[in-house]
């Protein structure tokens, strides 16, 4: 059964990360399209999955989401058709800049899902929580997720070199950041 529908845009829905959405999450994170552009080098097994829930998921200073394709609705209340395809958080809305991540399952890229879901999650912290700004970065090879930053808004604010080693060598991230005005003057 998917979480909660917190917020419904034209084509995706946020809902809350539960404890069943687990497979999901652990098959993500062993896709090396999925983890080496995040910058994450190993997968999970059950009992890390377990504290990426306890650590991330589960601590009141961060907000999750599942990214969902459904039919459900006033018209539609049958949860059966809701697929997973992504997941966005925000690391530590309660500071200044809370950290902002996302990811999509490879089959959905490029199709516009991805930037209508960060949309829908920069709107709902901006609405929610007392932010001044929100960060993110993406890596050097990464291009389609700078895209989506700049595509929102963020501002190229610096450049980390060498920081991670990701799939055999040492590469870039950008740092990216959005002020709560610059969102709202859009």
């Amino acid at each position: 059964m998917p979480g909660t529908r917190i917020e419904q845009g034209e084509r995706v829905t946020l809902r809350t990360v539960e404890r069943e959405d687990s497979e999901f999450l652990q098959r993500a994170h062993a896709n090396p399209e999925i983890r080496y552009p995040l910058g994450t080098v190993t997968h999970m097994n059950d009992s890390e999955m377990d504290d990426y829930f306890e650590e991330f998921i589960e601590d009141e200073h961060n907000v999750g989401f599942v990214v969902c394709l459904d039919d459900a609705g006033p018209d539609h209340p049958e949860e059966d058709d809701t697929e997973p395809i992504g997941v966005v958080t925000v690391r530590r809305v309660d500071w200044d800049r809370p950290s902002l991540a996302y990811w999509l399952v490879p089959d959905h890229h490029q199709k516009g899902y991805g930037k209508e879901a960060v949309s829908l999650v920069v709107e709902y912290v901006f609405r929610t929580f007392d932010v001044h700004s929100l960060g993110a970065h993406a890596f050097d090879f990464n291009a389609a997720s700078r895209g989506l930053l700049e595509s929102l808004g963020f501002v190229e604010e610096g450049r980390a070199r060498e920081n991670r080693f990701i799939d055999g060598e040492y590469r870039d991230s950008f740092q990216y950041g959005l002020l709560r005005r610059e969102w709202r003057e859009q």
